[in-house]
């Protein structure tokens, strides 16, 4: 379905809400209606431990989380993430309107944050650029979240673009932020889900896209970007990968070493997890330069199932053992911070 039809079907959901377009202040709560701006709504947090509640309805606007916004909660007033919906277009290659370039990966996103404690539920979040419409622009990259910041929960959101849709960073180069996401469903063609988190999936679903090129993969669901110093990077359990393309046109993932972080070594675990037959059982990793092998890099399965979960030529899937297993699980990748419960 194209995106531009996938976020009109929760336009409606704007009409239901009768109440002012008005921020209602009560208990440290802010109230976002249709008409009202999410980014207000920010602007006015003046210190920790606030929640913003965003009404059924589509915001159509960029949205930034300062680092000093700490303790924040984002969420929906509907348990469907689908009713309320942040949604911007703008690409890598899009060229700022004050001349001073183009927005580049991080600057494209449509939700942004470097807040510490940072809780997001029951909303989506999109970027809905499409390449069809701008064949002029190179810079293809359009994220719909780039997160930093320790302790970030992303829970029941739905995350929607097509390459690049989530930026799960840190707020610098030594630091090990880490980020928990459960029960998101997070869609995307190439690399949509990447950076230097150290972040926990949890029931999540990974969805591709169908792509109209004539090359293959089509894509990659992840590309880790992990510090050399980080024992953990991405770890994604008792999730779905499921797709709309072609079977085995995707990949799980190549790994990501930015030229500003050439030390970088990436870590993926997928383990427990249902991967469809969109993935490409037999070669389910792919570099991205040649100059760094995906065989060199942490990537790992343990007890997957599906028929995209097969190990038809073994060395390509490398597995952890029951032993190893153990050792990467929420509680160990988040340590003292338990979002998770006892999930």
């Amino acid at each position: 379905m194209p995106r531009r039809t996938l976020l009109a079907a929760a336009t409606g959901a704007a009409l239901l809400a009768g109440a002012p377009a008005a921020h209602a202040r009560s208990r440290r709560v802010l109230h976002v209606r249709p008409g009202d701006s999410v980014q207000a709504a920010v602007d006015a947090v003046d210190g920790p431990g606030w929640t913003i509640v965003v009404h059924p309805g589509t915001y159509r606007e960029v949205v930034v989380v300062p680092a000093d916004t700490a303790e924040l909660t984002l969420r929906g007033a509907s348990r469907d993430p689908r009713a309320a919906v942040v949604v911007y277009d703008n690409a890598g290659g899009t060229a700022r309107p004050d001349g001073s370039g183009t927005y580049g990966t991080a600057g494209s996103a449509t939700f942004t944050s470097a807040a510490p404690g940072l809780t997001v539920r029951d909303l989506t979040l999109a970027n809905d650029w499409l390449r069809a419409d701008h064949p002029e622009i190179t810079g293809t990259q359009a994220v719909a979240a780039y997160v930093t910041g320790d302790r970030t929960h992303f829970e029941n959101v739905r995350l929607l673009a097509h390459q690049d849709t989530l930026f799960a960073d840190t707020t610098a180069l030594d630091a090990f932020d880490r980020q928990y996401f459960h029960g998101c469903h997070i869609e995307g063609d190439v690399d949509f889900v990447f950076g230097r988190a150290r972040a926990v999936f949890d029931g999540c679903r990974f969805h591709t896209l169908r792509r109209d090129v004539a090359f293959t993969p089509k894509g990659m669901v992840f590309a880790p970007a992990t510090a050399r110093a980080d024992p953990y990077g991405f770890l994604a359990l008792r999730s779905r990968i499921t797709s709309e393309a072609e079977d085995g046109a995707y990949k799980i993932a190549r790994p990501w070493v930015p030229s500003y972080e050439t030390t970088a070594w990436p870590s993926l675990v997928v383990r427990d997890t249902w991967i469809g037959p969109g993935i490409d059982a037999v070669t389910p990793y792919v570099d991205m330069r040649e100059a760094y092998p995906w065989q060199t890099m942490r990537f790992r399965e343990y007890a997957n199932c599906g028929p995209g979960a097969a190990a038809p030529v073994p060395e390509n899937r490398p597995q952890l053992t029951a032993a190893e297993a153990a050792l990467h699980t929420p509680r160990t990748y988040l340590g003292d911070w338990r979002p998770h419960g006892r999930r």
